[in-house]
């Protein structure tokens, strides 16, 4: 038999066990947006794609992934709590929208402010994905940003987009909570608009589409993954179609910039929208574009700079034209002389280029300040 004091001892223990347990619980309890948003390691490029994240120059960590994916969906940073990056970004559309304008707080549309006094005019959404392998660093359809870090913050401030202001954004982080993650991204709370933008970015970096049907095909030895029409669309796009003189490399773009016509109007022998021109005041760049990625380009439409060609068919049929002639035209865009099925052969081959890897529609819930 126990003894009062052997008991009382057996009872003391039990409740400092008990205490100890519910205390330990307590401290494994993780926040509904951390759970929403683990700390992940840094994915492995999908087929196709080469070169892992962490031989970049600057690799992405895992807590500033996860800080960034946080930022990318959050609308609380807008004005009015409205948009974010997200918005316009849509993962079923690989990161771009299906749509010519895009629509920023209050329902206004973007517009991009133009050279020599003439009026703003609207861009394409580009595609996001595959951002880590950008050839050269040319940002926009224009290349007017250097830096991906860089781009990420200019719509948070842009009175169209996102609306707000640096000032306004750090405030909000603050007050919802975001400084620890900071710290643990950067190594201390301070919130800055390099930081966040930083962030955001490798967040994008880590949206890398591959293991398409093509890359099961070209890569993996797959004979089957493509249909016999894509193939010889893939032959096309890469002889007598001329694709391959600008779209090249695992991403299908050379970062340059052309001239295709688009835009051009005869009857004034001008451009809506200048391109490149804005940027460097050249007049060879004007009505010059970056070339687009084309991977997932099929979830997109419409295509070219400002939305004008509805189809990938019609895309095809403005290059098998030759383009609209204007003074700039590039020396690479000529009349191509593709018949009906060599068209759709381009169009399946660029089809079999939708791949996998990048989607994600975003975490359930947001940093909340603790009080």
């Amino acid at each position: 038999m126990y003894s009062i004091r052997s008991t009382t001892l057996v009872v003391l223990t039990a409740i400092l066990l008990i205490a100890g347990c519910i205390q330990g619980s307590k401290a494994q309890v993780v926040p509904a947006w951390e759970a929403a948003n683990p700390i992940l390691p840094l994915p492995m490029p999908p087929l196709g794609i080469r070169g892992n994240l962490t031989d970049l120059p600057d690799p992405p960590t895992p807590q500033r992934v996860r800080l960034g994916r946080w930022l990318f969906f959050d609308k609380r940073i807008s004005a009015d709590g409205t948009v974010s990056c997200a918005s316009c970004h849509r993962s079923e559309n690989a990161f771009s929208e299906p749509v010519a304008v895009s629509t920023g707080v209050r329902g206004q549309k973007l517009l991009i402010p133009q050279p020599e006094g003439r009026p703003p005019v609207p861009r394409k959404t580009p595609s996001l994905i595959n951002q880590a392998w950008m050839l050269a660093p040319n940002f926009f359809w224009d290349g007017r940003i250097n830096s991906l870090d860089e781009l990420d913050v200019l719509p948070i401030v842009n009175p169209l987009a996102m609306g707000s202001t640096f000032a306004a954004m750090i405030q909000t982080l603050n007050n919802n909570g975001y400084a620890p993650y900071f710290k643990e991204s950067f190594g201390t709370e301070e919130i800055t608009k390099e930081r966040v933008g930083k962030a955001i970015a490798d967040y994008q970096r880590t949206r890398m589409s591959g293991n398409s049907p093509y890359d099961r095909w070209k890569t993996g030895g797959e004979a089957n993954a493509v249909s016999a029409e894509a193939k010889k669309g893939e032959m096309l796009f890469s002889g007598k179609a001329g694709c391959a003189q600008c779209h090249i490399g695992q991403s299908f773009t050379d970062n340059i910039f052309h001239n295709l016509g688009i835009g051009w109007d005869p009857s004034t022998r001008t451009f809506k929208d200048q391109g490149r021109f804005g940027v460097t005041k050249t007049e060879k760049d004007r009505g010059g574009f970056r070339t687009p990625p084309l991977r997932d380009v099929n979830l997109h439409p419409p295509y070219m700079h400002d939305g004008s060609l509805a189809t990938l068919q019609e895309v095809v049929e403005h290059y098998n034209k030759g383009g609209n002639p204007n003074p700039n035209l590039s020396p690479l865009i000529k009349p191509l002389k593709l018949t009906n099925d060599e068209v759709n052969a381009l169009v399946a081959f660029l089809e079999a280029l939708k791949g996998e890897g990048y989607q994600d529609n975003g975490p359930r819930a947001f940093p909340q300040e603790i009080r």
